[in-house]
């Protein structure tokens, strides 16, 4: 059941001056076309997909040497249809199509450390390793693999990488040794590029003799480029055919960048499933169609405009970070941040936000849940008066958090959940500068995507809950996945379900007035008594008590002997110095019960001290599932505290 209740709405002079009036301007003059309201226009951009995504072409000003007549080839074909077939066009020349002295980059790492590059300088360092990579043999079609902390470094590299038609892959550098070669190691890289270290909670963490275990175990790198970052001069001797940046391009002046003509699906980057269950799949990306989603979500959904200043607490390791850099291309600046988003204080990122007047303000709901159970209140402590847009994804938005981000950081505000994920590096659902806020809601699915959500045998629904599908091809569609040669496991991970249409894995509803509610994904759901039940469901209820911090809910067989159903068991994590007792254990189930029906009250309630997540902050309760019921978990790497598994594993509770 979702709440009625508009929160926010756009003011007309909003509205008026929005980049999606002015789209909608482009259409009315090109195809004599007037929408009265998003609904509208959603519709018609599905129904004449050619005609959409070519004028989001031109609206965004996409920089090609080449472009075509053709739009869409195949359009039946899913996969299979091909867009913009006979375009040729560079990523990083979109991405770099300004070259002047005001700001591109603004950085701050969590030990003080603000830095800022402007577009002429970026441009510069962008030739400069572009030139080191083509002298290390790097071309066309080659990887180029990166451990980095979301400094300015990992930008150049991407844009380097993909002027040279390189295939870029990046992960974090708080991830362990296998989990790196459980990435690397399927994509062979050619070259490896690589910080010192990182910064973490008041801490700097030393990489250097990890990335020498990494580089023995990668046998296709010829070499290795070290960025500075905790401290000046790395001893980069410890690693095989390393060498630090400032030498790799010492023997090159910067110039013009040679940015090779590619195919609209040429690769772009590889990103890579969470991997909990097994070895992460490589998803590769074409340059084209992430270019032109990314650059539709941030000017059409997100009103990003040239000059903005654009901020997402991420790692290299999460999409959203590869979304971020592509705000290059509408001539936005970019905030990077490296660190805790809680050190020195829970004002960090506001103090960030104020400082540098940030526009848009990205984070994921887990880190806006716990800003409203310390009670922070930046709309009175901060000059916020540039911000216009807050997203959040990584999980589902509680309604309360909602309520939490109007109440305590600005009434007047886009505040737009945010859903898609890695297969696609973009959204399947997101903001929409026209409409309200309806609270607990995603505004809207994204223009050009047709998403639906069907029920168990294909038929659309309104109002219930069922699968996020889309019936129709998109351009960030994967272009395949690496060393899967004939698509097979491409298509058993989106096609097998229904027949010709994309199935995501989420469990959503679509609303009468338009917008969308996630509940989770669609392998966690629970059934208990063939009651299917998302996981959002009860975490909104629990983690309204003051006392729960978080929480986690599964799925246990039962009866374990001979499993005819299952039970739903709940773990929380309270505040620190409390303990689970028989009231509060009363008070959750009540909470629960009162709020939904009484299949969603848990069985068992147990405290645990730690959620496991992976390194994007997404809770895994398949992993946990697994742990409960004595199954292996295959790649522990993939989490970022993999010791909080042993929490669930042989609990006398769920015994009986």
């Amino acid at each position: 059941m979702t709440d009625p209740t508009v929160l926010w709405t756009p003011s007309p002079e909003r509205v008026a001056r929005s980049n999606l009036t002015a789209f909608a301007d482009l259409l009315a003059r090109r195809h004599g076309l007037h929408f009265s309201d998003y609904a509208a226009l959603h519709a018609w951009s599905v129904e004449h997909s050619a005609d959409f995504w070519a004028a989001v072409w031109d609206f965004c000003g996409v920089v090609a040497s080449h472009r075509g007549e053709r739009v869409l080839v195949d359009a039946d074909r899913m996969p299979g249809a091909r867009w913009f077939p006979d375009a040729r066009l560079n990523y990083a020349q979109n991405a770099l199509r300004r070259d002047d002295d005001a700001v591109a980059l603004v950085f701050r790492g969590e030990n003080k450390v603000r830095r800022s590059m402007t577009w002429r300088a970026l441009n510069a360092a962008v030739s400069h390793l572009a030139q080191a990579l083509k002298a290390a043999g790097v071309g066309p079609g080659d990887r180029v693999a990166a451990v980095v902390a979301n400094v300015p470094e990992a930008i150049v590299g991407l844009l380097a990488s993909s002027s040279l038609g390189a295939i870029w892959s990046s992960c974090s550098p708080d991830f362990g040794v296998q989990g790196i070669l459980d990435r690397f190691g399927q994509i062979a890289p050619k070259v490896l590029l690589a910080v010192d270290g990182y910064w973490y909670g008041g801490k700097a963490i030393d990489i250097v003799p990890k990335l020498a275990e990494v580089v023995q175990q990668l046998p296709s790198v010829a070499q290795v480029i070290v960025t500075p970052y905790l401290a000046d001069a790395p001893a980069v001797d410890a690693i095989a055919r390393a060498t630090t940046l400032a030498d790799a391009v010492a023997p090159f002046a910067p110039g013009p960048i040679e940015f090779a003509q590619l195919p609209f699906d040429h690769p772009l980057y590889i990103l890579y499933s969470s991997g909990t269950t097994g070895v992460p799949k490589c998803i590769v990306h074409g340059q084209g169609g992430s270019l032109l989603q990314h650059l539709k979500e941030h000017q059409l959904q997100s009103d990003v405009r040239a000059g903005d200043r654009v901020f997402y607490f991420t790692t290299c390791g999460w999409m959203m970070w590869n979304w971020l850099v592509s705000g290059l291309a509408s001539g936005a600046t970019l905030l990077l941040y490296d660190g805790s988003p809680f050190h020195p204080g829970a004002n960090a990122l506001f103090d960030y936000a104020q400082e540098e007047r940030m526009t848009l303000f990205g984070t994921s709901a887990k880190y806006l849940d716990a800003l409203a159970k310390v009670k922070l209140r930046p709309r009175d402590t901060h000059d916020l008066a540039a911000l216009r847009t807050l997203t959040s994804t990584g999980s589902p938005l509680v309604a309360e958090g909602f309520d939490y981000v109007y109440d305590a950081i600005k009434p007047d505000l886009l505040l737009a959940s945010i859903s898609g994920g890695t297969d696609i590096v973009s959204c399947f659902v997101l903001g929409n500068p026209w409409g309200p806020v309806w609270r607990g809601e995603i505004q809207c699915r994204g223009l050009g995507l047709d998403v639906q959500v069907f029920d168990d045998d294909g038929r659309p629904l309104i109002g219930e809950k069922g699968e996020l599908v889309c019936t129709r091809p998109f351009p960030s569609m994967p272009v395949q996945f690496w060393n899967d040669p004939d698509g097979a496991r491409y298509h058993a991970a989106y096609f097998e379900r229904f027949a010709g249409v994309w199935c995501h894995g989420d469990w959503m509803e679509l609303t009468p007035h338009g917008a969308c509610v996630i509940y989770g994904r669609s392998d966690a759901v629970l059934n208990p008594g063939g009651v299917r039940i998302g996981t959002a469901e009860i975490y909104r209820q629990v983690e309204r008590l003051d006392e729960v911090v978080e929480s986690l809910v599964i799925g246990q067989d039962w009866p374990p002997q001979s499993p005819s159903d299952v039970r739903v068991v709940l773990f929380v994590r309270l505040r620190d110095g409390l303990v689970l007792d028989d009231a509060l254990v009363k008070r959750i189930k009540e909470t629960i019960r009162a709020n939904t029906t009484p299949r969603h009250v848990p069985a068992k309630v147990l405290q645990v001290a730690d959620i496991p997540r992976t390194k994007s902050g997404k809770i895994v309760e398949l992993a946990v599932r697994n742990v409960v019921h004595g199954r292996a978990v295959k790649n522990r790497e993939a989490l970022a505290n993999p010791e909080a598994l042993e929490l669930y594993a042989g609990l006398d509770e769920l015994a009986g």
